[in-house]
């Protein structure tokens, strides 16, 4: 029930939320499941505001909270700050530690991950952040990723500047990595930036009791479920396609009750809290995020077949295989591409493009390009970096044809 404190309004704690029936185990189960989260994402977080008298989900911007008394207040506030939520009668107290319109957010997108809770931050770093700073208060630093990943998650790691260690590997190497202190698996599925696709629930068996975290930005729930095989974390950078419109940076994990507790309290006492109207637009982003990400997948989909046989490109990086239709309900919507000529030849490429806009970033309404190494990835081990020749693009929702007229034309200019 949703519960008033003078006159703002506290959004109840998320629900435990299932999709029902067992794991899936066709293509046709996947896609028949996967069709439904267009209802769930325009009502999700939105299902009291009938009972408010009002259409679109209120804003509350406001820094403090009037404290009714002070044993109540100081019951919320410990609860808040040790990671609970609010008590029924004590307030909110402050915003740094709990905000309602953060929590709708919240509500929704553990909805659509199939997850009991999810707790946003500032920026899709701050959430993984968070993620490390909890497993090691538990005495448990060390950290097995699998790469590739985003480059900022990379150096992150790799700079140990949380206290943490990492042990680099394989997907098909994880049980190998574990040690008694491992406290999680870190893990990108499809990987940034040449796609390549992990079976979630393989490294999971291999992980043991050690809890796996699955970066689902690229594929969002439209597409995957890392929870429904059997992940523990799922994070985004919401920045990208859950706002969708290149306006809003932040960050959000879906996960258990318990690990969401865990979560808040590194980021109660962080301050990493997503800003109110933030989450606002995220919220709102959720509700044409399966028309977008549909519509760039049918899109980028030809693109890549387009691409791989173009002669100016020597090979297409793009999810395909049989993780495709079962752990994931399409390809999505990102393509990397290594152009013919190295490095110059791909430099050349991003520089002339028109229609399509050279800079980092995914997931908007309109195409991005990028040349992975010199940028995301600049950070990266060497070992580990993309080739020189390799572009990532983040396909929009333009016309695919002024897309093709727009590639063809400075594909050509970067062979002259």
């Amino acid at each position: 029930m949703v519960r008033e404190r003078y006159g703002r309004t506290a959004v109840p704690r998320p629900r435990r939320w299932r999709f029902p029936g067992p794991i899936l185990a066709s293509r046709r189960q996947l896609e028949t499941r996967m069709s439904r989260i267009a209802t769930l994402a325009v009502h999700a977080g939105r299902e009291d505001l009938a009972g408010l008298g009002v259409h679109v989900p209120p804003i509350d911007l406001s820094t403090t909270n009037p404290v009714p008394d002070l044993a109540s207040g100081a019951a919320a506030y410990d609860a808040l700050a040790s990671g609970g939520v609010p008590p029924a009668d004590g307030g909110l107290v402050y915003q740094r530690l709990w905000n309602p319109t953060v929590a709708r957010f919240e509500v929704a997108l553990a909805r659509l991950e199939s997850a009991e809770a999810a707790v946003a931050f500032s920026s899709g770093m701050a959430a993984l952040a968070a993620c490390l700073l909890a497993a090691r208060a538990e005495g448990t630093p060390h950290v097995v990723a699998v790469r590739p990943l985003y480059g900022g998650s990379d150096h992150l790691l790799a700079t140990g500047l949380l206290g943490t260690e990492v042990t680099w590997t394989g997907a098909d190497d994880v049980a190998g990595a574990i040690r008694p202190d491992t406290g999680l698996v870190l893990l990108e599925t499809p990987a940034n930036p040449t796609l390549e696709l992990v079976d979630i629930a393989a490294v999971v068996a291999q992980a043991g009791a050690v809890p796996v975290v699955v970066d689902n930005t690229f594929a969002t729930p439209v597409l995957q479920r890392p929870i429904e095989h059997g992940a523990a974390l799922v994070l985004h950078s919401a920045t990208k396609y859950l706002g969708g419109h290149g306006d809003v940076i932040g960050g959000v994990v879906a996960t258990s009750e318990d690990w969401a507790a865990r979560l808040r309290r590194v980021r109660a006492v962080t301050g990493g809290l997503l800003h109110p109207l933030a989450a606002y637009l995220l919220h709102r982003g959720l509700q044409t995020l399966p028309l977008r990400v549909r519509e760039q997948q049918r899109v980028a989909a030809s693109l890549a077949g387009w691409l791989a046989e173009h002669p100016l490109v020597e090979r297409v990086h793009y999810p395909s295989g049989p993780l495709v239709g079962s752990q994931m309900a399409g390809p999505g919507a990102m393509v990397a591409f290594t152009v013919a000529g190295g490095f110059e030849a791909a430099a050349r490429t991003v520089e002339h493009v028109r229609l399509i806009t050279h800079a980092v970033s995914l997931g908007g309404v309109d195409t991005l390009i990028q040349h992975p190494a010199s940028l995301t990835h600049r950070p990266v081990a060497d070992c580990a970096k993309p080739a020189a020749g390799v572009l990532r693009m983040s396909v929009g929702l333009e016309d695919e044809q002024d897309l093709r007229a727009d590639l063809e034309a400075s594909l050509k200019v970067a062979h002259v």
